[in-house]
């Protein structure tokens, strides 16, 4: 790649302040891409384990390989990190911490960095995604607000019952469109939570989804829990969304 600012690989850290967060405040990275101007609006992903994505997904690197050699539009991510010891608590809906964690990223992180980046503000506009809980949490953050989410991208989403009790309890999911990977080595996959079939939970995620009237495309592959399967599936899992032509989601 040429080293002409034209092709800069640009990232920001930032630590956002939170009134909600009890350490006050959160770090995030912000990938810019290649001829970025700040008057130009942006398509935005926004990452949970921002860390992961940046380090072990790499994904800026994909971003900026696909923007400069396939020729897709630009766009921005937002990596969101998170402390790997109260991750579960903040992830998933029956955590401690879920609740000031949700408010935090609807209501401080999403105003803050719109305020900071010209980023689009319209649901479909705003991809989430995530790997395992990541995923989940993704899920769960349009669910609980259909009124900023309706994009979703889960890597192995680790779907727990409090997920499926959230999906269930929703009238209807019609708003979103989802793409779900899931490799088949992931059948016996050990958490804090116990020992899990990923294979089957995001099987069963998938139907209910349907049910509920999300659109979504479901796929399985060999693959086992980590980043080494995820990272060679970003550019179609973010293709979905942002590449040359977007996909066609159905029930």
């Amino acid at each position: 790649m040429s080293d002409s600012h034209l092709f800069k690989r640009t990232i920001h850290k930032h630590e956002v302040p939170s009134e909600y967060l009890p350490e006050g405040n959160r770090t995030i990275r912000v990938y810019l891409p290649p001829g970025f101007q700040d008057w130009i609006s942006y398509p935005v992903v926004y990452c949970q384990d921002g860390e992961d994505f940046f380090n072990f997904g790499r994904i800026a690197t994909h971003a900026q390989r696909l923007i400069i050699e396939e020729g897709w539009d630009p766009f921005i991510i937002v990596g969101v990190d998170v402390d790997k010891k109260i991750r579960t608590s903040e992830y998933a809906p029956d955590g401690e911490r879920y609740a000031i964690y949700t408010r935090f990223f609807t209501e401080e992180l999403i105003p803050w960095v719109e305020s900071h980046y010209p980023v689009r503000n319209v649901p479909e506009q705003r991809i989430l995604i995530g790997d395992s809980l990541g995923g989940a949490v993704s899920l769960s953050l349009a669910i609980a607000y259909p009124n900023l989410f309706n994009r979703v991208i889960s890597l192995s989403g680790a779907f727990y019952d409090a997920y499926f009790a959230q999906i269930e309890l929703a009238p209807t999911l019609e708003q979103i469109r989802i793409w779900m990977l899931i490799g088949l080595q992931e059948n016996e996959f050990t958490t804090d939570r116990g020992t899990f079939d990923f294979v089957e939970l995001n099987r069963r995620a998938f139907q209910l989804l349907k049910d509920k009237g999300a659109k979504s495309h479901y796929v399985e592959k060999d693959g086992e829990h980590k980043w080494g399967f995820w990272q060679n599936e970003l550019p179609e899992a973010l293709g979905a969304f942002l590449g040359p032509a977007p996909m066609e989601f159905t029930l």
